[in-house]
């Protein structure tokens, strides 16, 4: 059987942009995951150690999000590498890095890109 964990909203403060000055001031970026796995046991048992911990993907984005990169393509890649090769249980993964009030000359709420894989 497979089923979906999401964790949403995942609000952290970092240093990502090709402008000089976005590595020195930062600014406000939103992660969401969702991946499909199986966590039948877990759903049976209520046992933590039969699913994903939530805990260990919130730890992941933190990591890798305090990793400056230029672009959030390339830390989206980071993180949906990282949730792979930690997290065998992982059978696809889909992740959305969201820039708040990114700076590209105009009023923008946000810019984002999604990797699914």
């Amino acid at each position: 059987m497979t089923h979906t964990i999401e964790v949403n909203g995942i609000k952290l403060y970092a240093y990502h942009g090709c402008l000089t000055e976005e590595g020195k001031i930062g600014g406000n970026y939103i992660v969401d995951i969702s991946l499909k796995t199986d966590f039948g046991a877990a759903a049976v048992s209520d046992q933590l150690n039969q699913t994903i911990d939530y805990v260990d993907l919130n730890s992941i984005v933190k990591e890798e999000m305090g990793i400056r990169s230029k672009l959030i393509e390339h830390v989206g890649q980071r993180i949906v590498n990282r949730i792979k090769s930690d997290i065998k249980e992982v059978i696809s993964l889909k992740v959305k890095v969201t820039k708040i009030c990114p700076p590209i000359n105009g009023d923008v709420d946000n810019v984002a890109i999604i990797i699914e894989g």
